[in-house]
């Protein structure tokens, strides 16, 4: 149980970092709310594996190597593709809410592909 915490808590702190990049590059930086995405997500899963990645499964980052790597880069496609679906299909969402939905479906997502695929036991 205490690897699943430790990883819905770096997925969270990774969350708050999405959403709050995400506000400050659409209301300070003045990009559209599909572009900022992209350097948002990119952030959040940096912040993500640097709270969480040894602790949450006890192996270095070249354990895993390319399936690490396929298993995030695929989560931030299905991050984005919720984001954006969500954005398109009720523009009165505000952009931060999208992100909350968008970011646990990834998070739930990588939970599975990484103790799965990645860093079986």
């Amino acid at each position: 149980m205490k690897p699943l915490f430790r990883f819905l808590t770096a997925g969270v702190i990774g969350l708050l970092a999405d959403a709050a990049l995400t506000h400050v590059l659409i209301e300070h930086a003045g990009l559209g709310p599909f572009i900022a995405r992209i350097p948002a997500i990119a952030t959040a899963m940096a912040v993500a594996w640097f709270v969480g990645h040894s602790r949450t499964f006890g192996h270095s980052l070249a354990a895993g190597g390319f399936r690490y790597w396929a298993v995030g880069i695929t989560a931030a496609l299905v991050n984005y593709a919720i984001y954006a679906t969500l954005m398109y299909r009720a523009p009165f969402l505000q952009p931060a809410v999208a992100v909350v939905f968008a970011s646990l479906a990834a998070i739930g997502y990588s939970l599975f592909g990484y103790s799965r695929f990645v860093f079986r036991r």
